[in-house]
């Protein structure tokens, strides 16, 4: 039997986090980012898209496309707490959730779709009550496959809701232009238009007949494609462990890039992420390890172990953006990743002293405990140390 996986991906949500906060934005031209030198879109409303403004594109480009759009500074820590909200309303469905990014996930509802006898009903019912708790819209796919999910929840948006079955594959997505199939870049597709293949329905005949062509521009990539366009993708969910030795993630861009303000707020991102679930399971770790995959899906691994364990997002930050610019500050990519590793216990971290700050502490504390005791036999607070008195602001 079919497992039936889903795909929920929040509309705009950069934009959407931003209209929650001001209302009057909605409806409206906005973007996300930052205007100027190096300034780039991270999201756009679906207002802004509709005069060409996208993801990734430079700001100054989005403004002269939109005269009129209105550009907001991000404040990544809401948006991890609306991710948070997000998160914590599926994993009161079903526990079985792996974190595609900030604002998608994947989902195994395969055992609690089995008591509904409307799926479509069901998921529009979990659509409602995510916006009626949080106000953040969603689109969901629904497959037995990753990639027929995630295909499903970019069918339609925003609010959109879509079902692909196995045989369901040649009526839906073949028709679909390339640059809309998973895993396609932005680079690629150009390349596939050039030999012909102008749908994903000309890809997967080409993939059937072993077309050289095609098979130079994907390479073994290509092997992958024809599985998932075959319907024999993989349904896997990766949750995360109760007890975790390294707490990371990772997530795709929207176009192969080497765009440094890009990759520089996905990283932002990603270290508020790892930051808010490390303090939510008590860890601290001392090494950061940072994950890009290049164009053709090959990952290039870089770590850094330091001396104090740490949880905090701009600390995470700092070592994770040192490590990409010594190492691949060049490189297109396609994903990058954040891990915070060597875990401990925050409980159970035991601050170890110099000898001179034990020197010090000890000093102190034979100093207070002669003071504490002339006072007890003057029977008042007639003497205090001179910190003390500099504390409390007296001469």
């Amino acid at each position: 039997m079919s497992k039936v996986i889903v795909h929920i991906d929040l509309n705009a949500f950069f934009v959407r986090c931003e209209e929650i906060k001001d209302p009057s934005l909605e409806n409206k031209a906005v973007a996300v980012g930052h205007l100027g030198r190096g300034g780039i879109v991270s999201t756009c409303s679906y207002e802004a898209r509709k005069f060409g403004v996208r993801s990734g594109m430079p700001m100054n480009k989005a403004v002269q496309l939109c005269p009129h759009l209105i550009i907001v500074h991000p404040d990544y820590r809401f948006y991890v707490a609306m991710s948070h909200k997000f998160y914590n309303y599926i994993y009161s469905i079903t526990h079985t959730i792996e974190m595609a990014s900030i604002d998608e996930l994947f989902a195994d509802f395969t055992e609690v779709i089995k008591k509904e006898k409307n799926v479509e009903e069901y998921f529009r019912h979990i659509q409602k009550t995510l916006y009626e708790l949080t106000s953040l819209k969603c689109s969901i796919g629904v497959g037995p496959t990753k990639f027929l999910a995630k295909m499903g929840s970019d069918y339609q948006k925003p609010m959109g809701l879509t079902v692909i079955r196995k045989r369901d594959i040649p009526k839906m997505l073949y028709p679909l232009p390339i640059e809309d199939m998973f895993g396609v870049g932005k680079k690629t597709a150009p390349r596939l238009k050039f030999i012909g293949v102008n749908t994903i329905g000309d890809l997967a005949n080409s993939l059937s007949k072993n077309d050289e062509q095609v098979l130079n521009i994907l390479g073994k990539f290509s092997f992958e494609l024809r599985d998932w366009l075959n319907g024999k993708g993989s349904d896997k969910i990766y949750t995360v462990y109760d007890d975790p030795k390294s707490i990371g993630n990772s997530t795709t861009l929207k176009e192969d890039t080497s765009q440094f303000e890009t990759i520089k707020s996905t990283f932002e991102i990603l270290s508020e992420e790892v930051s808010e679930r490390a303090k939510k399971e008590g860890k601290i770790g001392n090494t950061i390890q940072i994950m890009v995959k290049d164009t053709n899906y090959k990952a290039h691994n870089k770590s850094i172990t330091f001396q104090n364990h740490t949880n905090d997002a701009r600390d995470i930050f700092n070592h994770a953006i040192k490590l990409y610019e010594a190492n691949f500050l060049d490189l297109p990519i396609r994903a990058v990743g954040v891990t915070l590793q060597n875990l401990i216990d925050i409980k159970d971290m035991k601050v170890q002293m110099t000898f001179f700050d034990y020197e010090h502490h000890e000093e102190e504390s034979k100093t207070k405990l002669l003071i504490n005791d002339i006072n007890r036999k003057m029977k008042g607070q007639h003497l205090k140390r001179a910190s003390e008195v500099r504390k409390n602001g007296n001469k």
